[in-house]
């Protein structure tokens, strides 16, 4: 127990070593996805549960910790600086693909469609974006549009980050009813993201020609909607965990960390959207 003389530390954590494992199997699953191997597929939902298991197993420790009265102000305080941390390094993950697309859209395709650099590597080159390589290498292929799937995603995920306030602002009012109704929407507002994405995924394969070998700009395309994306299912995860946890009769307007690390990372990612909508599709 936490006193006002003694500081909680936790136990040794072994979720963190499983989290990895999961994220690794992931990664192994999708390059030999990419290699063409049928192994591929299998790796990738495996290790998807892996760390879906951690997630769930990792929160169920820390509402028991929490709970139970563990955990007084300055573990909270240090908790709050491991989310505010852990944050800024998404922001910086996101940041060097944003810099990744600016620079090949800016920079590096200008350079191959001028003067001697052009003459001396691919004089048939043509510097407009998007382009699918020189000489076509990455095929005849569409490129998306902002306003149909897309547009409806980014309404979902503001009215998500609305839904999400709401339901803080229950919590904080003592209101469990509000709160519950608020994290209910804001999860289903979540998974049809990902679901609307993935028919966006499916239509671009079958109907459009663009996929991961269209270029440099299917590529970047499919590298930061995907990598979004799985960042949307894991907050969508971790905000069902804290639905579980609401219709428990867990958190209170003093003490609802959990709640508040979740609510951060959702409006993060309300916000990488944005800039990801601006970014890929508009310009």
């Amino acid at each position: 127990m936490s006193t006002n003389t003694a500081y909680y530390i936790p136990h040794k954590a072994t979720w963190p070593v499983i989290g990895t494992a999961g994220l690794m199997t992931m990664l192994a699953g999708f390059a030999n996805y990419l290699n063409g191997s049928s192994i591929g597929p299998a790796l990738m939902v495996i290790g998807l549960l892996i760390f879906v298991v951690m997630l769930v197993g990792w929160f169920t420790l820390q509402a028991k910790e929490s709970e139970s009265g563990m955990y007084n102000h300055e573990v909270g305080i240090s908790y709050r600086h491991g989310m505010m941390w852990f944050i800024f390094s998404e922001i910086v993950f996101f940041a060097v693909f944003f810099g990744t697309l600016w620079y090949t859209r800016n920079l590096s395709v200008p350079w191959l469609g001028e003067g001697a650099t052009k003459e001396l590597l691919w004089p048939s080159f043509d510097a407009t974006w998007p382009t699918n390589g020189p000489g076509k290498v990455g095929g005849d292929f569409e490129s998306m549009g902002a306003w149909g799937l897309p547009f409806l995603n980014t309404l979902i995920l503001l009215t998500s980050g609305v839904t999400c306030t709401w339901a803080h602002h229950g919590l904080l009012a003592k209101n469990r009813d509000q709160l519950i109704k608020g994290l209910i929407a804001t999860v289903a507002l979540g998974f049809l993201f990902v679901t609307f994405q993935a028919i966006e995924y499916h239509e671009a394969y079958t109907d459009m020609g663009l996929t991961l070998g269209s270029g440099v700009y299917g590529s970047t395309f499919f590298m930061l909607t995907g990598f979004h994306g799985f960042h949307v299912c894991v907050g969508a995860i971790i905000l069902s965990v804290v639905l579980f946890r609401s219709t428990q009769g867990h958190f209170k307007p003093e003490n609802h960390f959990a709640f508040e690390a979740a609510a951060w990372y959702w409006h993060f990612v309300d916000v990488v959207w944005l800039g990801l909508f601006v970014f890929v599709y508009l310009m």
